[in-house]
């Protein structure tokens, strides 16, 4: 999406005698009325990417998955399994919402090759 942004044009004559040409102000000063867009671009929403906690994914399978999908170093990957173990929830990362799309469908087609009801999910972040 982009926005507009519109803004008139002031143009200062020449010197004494100059053309007019447009609209002239009380104090000389010549106005042009067109206007110019400009055209800003949005920066992209991000999504934050969450596993959930179930009684029967392997640790080690979570690690796993946090290490290839969401390029965290074993000690990176371990934290945040023991996080989502405790807690029942963990953050893996925050991405466009392409980006993070493609990451929890990665995650839950492998979990349920490997037959593991490990949860991905995604939310806006604020």
């Amino acid at each position: 999406m982009s926005q507009g942004v519109s803004f008139i044009q002031m143009n200062q004559p020449a010197g004494p005698g100059a053309p007019g040409g447009g609209n002239t102000g009380d104090d000389g000063t010549d106005f042009d009325l067109s206007t110019q867009t400009r055209v800003r671009t949005k920066k992209p929403s991000l999504y934050r990417v969450l596993l959930l906690n179930d009684d029967y994914t392997p640790m080690e399978f979570v690690v796993h998955i946090l290490e290839r999908f969401f390029n965290r170093s074993r000690e990176q990957a371990t934290r945040i399994m023991l996080h989502v173990h405790q807690k029942g929830v963990g953050l893996c990362g925050v991405y466009t919402f392409e980006v993070a799309e493609t990451k929890v469908a990665q995650v839950l087609d492998l979990a349920k090759r490997h037959e593991h009801p490990l949860q991905c999910v995604m939310e806006k972040d604020d």
